[in-house]
């Protein structure tokens, strides 16, 4: 297993010297062309052919910095990551986090693995009502991390890496395409996440979760996600899984549900699973969805106790 780790540090301070004509393919170059064959796979353009189409550089600006704000202003945020005990933290939860998938004896078909971390927008709300970080790592072999740098972001990144690695792992065996429901993405960020307490503890536990108290879990989610776990289309589960408020950013129909409630959920009914079955977490990422709900029914009735 090759895991390498693109130190944006580096690239974010080159284009930061770099004269404004510069920037754009500077970005495009080192910062994302590493990444091709993720926008190979996601059909993402890496260069518009027109001025105003969508490529790469404009799926980047939707929640991180864009080349032009990459300036000499920025390199204090810049230096917040700049250190080598950082990447080398980051790059040891990546390589611990895949590591231990091997270790019980899951043979992980993707052995090259590239990850970054990209310095987040600080206006684009969709990042900072997750209180600064996310990630991604929906695409074997490639992960991200997105960060508003700062003396509570910086240390749950390893976290984010963890959860990110946990999305990896299971879309290398489970097929995604566009028959993916509700079910599946209540599954795939319930274990996400419980993979990542697992590795390092609930005090890293994501605000995606920690933000719904056990009354709006239990009376306003539940109901209403049990119903709903067919639903495909991501237009249509998306308002589900994120909530109102990211829904409408992301310009679909409020369903009158709460930040994040398919995160939350889908953390609550995991752990019901490995508490009814005694599935280890690293067999259940790799099990479908399907599978794990047809054995969690009573999830839907038992009212989840937080902290249990």
């Amino acid at each position: 297993m090759n895991i390498k780790a693109l130190r944006s540090d580096q690239i974010y301070k080159k284009i930061a010297q770099a004269s404004p004509e510069e920037k754009l393919e500077l970005f495009r170059n080192e910062m994302m062309a590493p990444f091709m064959k993720q926008w190979q796979i996601q059909q993402i353009p890496f260069r518009a052919e027109e001025a105003n189409g969508f490529d790469v550089i404009t799926m980047n600006n939707i929640m991180h910095r864009s080349p032009d704000q990459i300036t000499r202003q920025l390199l204090p945020e810049i230096e917040l990551i700049s250190s080598d005990s950082f990447w080398s933290e980051c790059e040891l939860a990546v390589r611990k986090s895949l590591g231990l998938f091997i270790e019980h004896e899951v043979d992980l078909p993707e052995t090259e693995y590239l990850f970054t971390i990209r310095l987040g927008d600080p206006e684009n709300r969709a990042l900072t009502i997750n209180e600064g970080y996310s990630g991604f790592g929906g695409i074997p072999g490639f992960i991200w991390g997105t960060i508003l740098p700062n003396e509570y972001t910086i240390p749950r990144m390893k976290a984010a890496l963890a959860h990110e690695c946990n999305h990896n792992v299971r879309y290398q065996f489970i097929q995604w395409d566009h028959t993916v429901n509700l079910g599946e993405l209540l599954v795939s960020e319930g274990l996400a996440e419980n993979y990542a307490v697992f590795l390092f503890g609930e005090d890293f536990l994501g605000p995606w979760v920690t933000k719904t108290n056990a009354e709006t879990l239990n009376e306003r989610i539940k109901p209403v996600l049990r119903e709903k776990l067919q639903l495909t289309g991501f237009d249509q589960f998306a308002p589900y899984l994120y909530g109102d408020e990211i829904a409408r950013l992301q310009n679909f129909k409020p369903v009158n549900m709460p930040y994040s409630a398919g995160y939350a959920c889908g953390y609550h009914l995991i752990q019901y699973y490995l508490r009814k079955t005694g599935t280890s977490i690293f067999e259940a990422t790799i099990t479908p969805a399907a599978q794990i709900l047809d054995e969690v029914k009573g999830f839907w009735d038992e009212e989840t106790i937080l902290g249990r």
